[in-house]
């Protein structure tokens, strides 16, 4: 989760378009007056600062004081920027550049692909993608996939805040939203919300984690609310929390969990009146502690044990448990 945090900045792309030249080169050119548009057919390349496009054909839209508003391209455009030795293209089915508002529109099988050198690093795919030059927000709609290195996400929607010079402020990732890990980890949540400056995570709505430990048990925490302090690698969850962990099964209002010294979730700290199932005993308590590695646990606070099923009752037929009499 956190190592796709730390770049995902560098998807808001460079396609800047500000008081530039834009050079349009293709084989041929024509004006359509009643439509107030420039038409380019035949091996179309624009060129606006670093940003380049390339395509079968374009038109370009101006306004009535013959200023240009907006470049369309079709079937299946290309748009790259190369800086350094970094790279950024995007590919869609249509591609608009809006000359007034600076806001770059990709519809239709979108995807952005950041290169370090050339190797990808950032793999973004929607139905479609817009990225506000001015605001430095980035939105992708529409069964909306990220990928980075063993991380992936899946969302309905996403949404990157970014400064002027292009830092991560946070992101966003909206409906239905998973990020999984290729050794298993995944997480699931309505929302999915990460802050750059305080470096947190937090998810909301409807929130499960599943947590591959060391030995292949699975830990299953699911909630209302879930914050990760990735800083700090503390995890809390409020708001109806359950733990599964291997035969323990526990419940309460809030609770907090810490690592081990390899990182994996090893303490679980239960807040407000909890309880704990292992078999046919559950205990209650205020307080309860979890510990995965040596597996134990520890109830403080008003405890109280239920047994279930240990007799019938029948005192009459010698079953139940009594005192003979």
């Amino acid at each position: 989760m956190k190592r796709l945090i730390l770049t995902i900045f560098i998807l808001t792309v460079g396609l800047l378009v500000q008081a530039s030249d834009l050079v349009i080169e293709s084989k041929t050119q024509s004006y359509a007056e009643q439509e107030n548009k420039i038409k380019f057919d035949g091996d179309v390349k624009v060129t606006v600062d670093d940003l380049k496009v390339v395509g079968d054909s374009a038109d370009v839209s101006m306004q009535g004081d013959q200023k240009l508003d907006t470049a369309t391209f079709y079937d299946k455009p290309y748009a790259f920027e190369v800086k350094k030795n970094k790279k950024r293209e995007v590919k869609a089915n249509i591609l608009q550049l809006s000359l007034i508002t600076k806001v770059v529109k990709a519809q239709g099988d979108t995807q952005s692909i950041v290169f370090d050198g050339k190797i990808p690093v950032v793999v973004v795919n929607a139905d479609e993608q817009e990225y506000d030059t001015k605001t430095g927000i980035m939105v992708a709609k529409g069964t909306v996939t990220i990928q980075y290195k063993e991380l992936e996400t899946f969302s309905d929607k996403a949404k990157i805040r970014t400064d002027k010079n292009g830092d991560l402020k946070d992101i966003e990732l909206i409906g239905n939203a998973r990020i999984k890990e290729q050794k298993g980890n995944d997480s699931y949540a309505d929302n999915f919300f990460y802050n750059a400056s305080t470096k947190m995570m937090t998810a909301t709505g409807n929130t499960t984690s599943n947590v591959i430990m060391d030995d292949g048990t699975k830990l299953v925490l699911k909630s209302s609310r879930q914050e990760y302090a990735q800083d700090k690698n503390i995890f809390n969850a409020s708001g109806n929390v359950q733990v599964w962990y291997q035969d323990y099964y526990a419940r309460g209002p809030k609770i907090t969990v810490y690592p081990n010294a390899d990182g994996k979730p090893n303490e679980v700290y239960f807040s407000g009146r909890s309880s704990i199932t292992q078999g046919v005993r559950t205990i209650f308590a205020d307080k309860i502690k979890m510990i995965m590695k040596p597996k134990s646990f520890e109830a403080t606070g008003n405890t109280r044990t239920v047994i279930k099923n240990i007799g019938s009752g029948d005192s009459e037929n010698g079953d139940g448990i009594g005192l003979g009499l």
